[in-house]
């Protein structure tokens, strides 16, 4: 019913940037909050940044990791999440997946989905 579709991942070196974008498609009523979380090789998932509704206050939060370098941004008439990620780091390398919480026209409460996940691989 509901799709997410990450893009923007890639290989970049050291102090380089990437914009990690993802779309929401299907049945949406309403979007409440909006994530990106990332796993490294034998990590386990993390929240990195997120981002609520309007309705919520629309605030951000940040892992302290990557405070001051990852900026998220939401367009609520398109139903996308970004990702802004500068001075780049090794151990940002990790497979990124979106995730939103998705009331849809069917549903009675929201539920989560998750995208498929975009590599970003960071060399030093």
């Amino acid at each position: 019913q509901v799709q997410l579709v990450e893009s923007g991942g890639g290989l970049v070196q050291a102090g380089g940037s990437l914009t990690l974008s993802c779309a929401a498609s299907g049945s949406i009523r309403s979007i409440n909050a909006m994530d990106w979380y990332r796993q490294a090789p034998g990590k386990q998932r993390e929240l990195v940044a997120a981002i609520r509704s309007i309705r919520s206050g629309g605030t951000t939060n940040y892992a302290d990791s990557v405070k001051g370098r990852f900026t998220i941004s939401r367009d609520n008439a398109k139903n996308t999440v970004s990702l802004q990620m500068n001075s780049l780091k090794p151990e940002d390398t990790a497979v990124y997946y979106c995730h939103a919480d998705v009331l849809t026209w069917s549903g009675s409460y929201y539920q989560n989905y998750w995208g498929q996940g975009t590599q970003v691989t960071v060399s030093s």
